[in-house]
């Protein structure tokens, strides 16, 4: 997609150009500064995420009752960080060399994608929304090329640029609108990438916990794995606090789908929940994703 474009000369874009130069520049930075950087920026959008900040306090308290408001403020602190982190690590997929890259990375269970595609069926890469997805989808295919789920962003500008570096460094892009594009990809053995941990409404979803929270979830991931036999491996990628990345890669799933639509949801709510469990910090908090609840929806986010 081009970037050169008339529209995205206009002053409305001023701002949002500012803001990709510097994340451009922050790719060439030492780690150390990088992190402080984070730090700058999540203290910058601060003033300008009250209405986020509000939503990721209200997850946490969800999902987490057994902490003390004194931990959750402590844990939505550090997951605002995060946040001003993942503005770097999206910076560094969207622009950073392989060489620059692979010295920050550890893979842990890279055979069970390569065991996978020998049976020539695809691999649904399962993950959930991590502060650190985008920079984790360019370091799995550091080792191995990757169909990924696209979703239109609001901003147009900050699309077309997801949109060349996705195209760019993946083997292909799968719309999120588009589940036979997926199909496709998936019959001809590729690996997809994709996180199911949006509340997208009542189609085509269960209501299945997630934090022992109802949460509304699409059935799509068992679906499409009986639709092309694919394996269903779940991964996910962690930051340390030297900003060295972890790839966890797990085993296929065995018996699934089952046929239960609420069963395997319920599964892979599970999934997600174990590796959110790891560093609940590096969680995308933000979201509403108890937004579609039986009585109606926006309920548990009432002030």
């Amino acid at each position: 997609m081009k970037l050169l474009q008339l529209q995205f000369f206009h002053p409305r874009f001023w701002l949002s150009w500012f803001g990709l130069f510097l994340m451009r520049v922050s790719v060439y930075l030492p780690i150390r500064i990088q992190l402080l950087m984070a730090k700058l920026m999540a203290a910058l959008i601060k003033p300008a995420m009250k209405k986020r900040r509000a939503i990721a306090k209200r997850n946490i308290e969800l999902c987490f009752p057994e902490l003390s408001e004194e931990q959750r403020l402590q844990l939505l602190e550090k997951n605002q960080e995060n946040m001003g982190m993942m503005m770097i690590e999206t910076a560094l997929c969207w622009w950073a060399s392989d060489a620059q890259l692979k010295k920050r990375v550890t893979f842990e269970g890279i055979e069970h994608i390569e065991a996978a595609l020998e049976k020539g069926k695809g691999i649904i890469l399962l993950t959930g929304h991590f502060t650190s997805m985008e920079v984790g989808g360019r370091l799995i295919m550091l080792k191995q090329p990757c169909y990924i789920m696209f979703r239109e962003l609001k901003n147009p500008l900050f699309n077309a640029v997801m949109m060349r570096s996705r195209t760019r460094v993946s083997e292909g892009i799968v719309m999120q609108q588009d589940p036979r594009g997926m199909v496709k990809a998936l019959r001809k053995n590729k690996v997809v990438w994709y996180a199911p941990d949006q509340d997208l409404g009542k189609r085509q979803s269960v209501y299945a916990k997630f934090f022992d929270v109802q949460a509304s979830t699409i059935i799509a991931t068992a679906r499409l794995a009986k639709m092309s036999g694919a394996a269903v491996i779940p991964y996910s990628p962690r930051r340390d606090e030297n900003g060295h990345y972890t790839l966890s890669i797990g085993a296929p799933l065995t018996d699934f789908p089952t046929g239960d639509d609420l069963a395997d949801a319920q599964r892979v709510n599970d999934i997600i929940e174990h590796e959110i469990r790891q560093s609940p910090e590096q969680y995308l908090w933000a979201h509403r994703r108890f937004k579609t609840q039986p009585g109606g929806k926006g309920l548990l986010y009432k002030k």
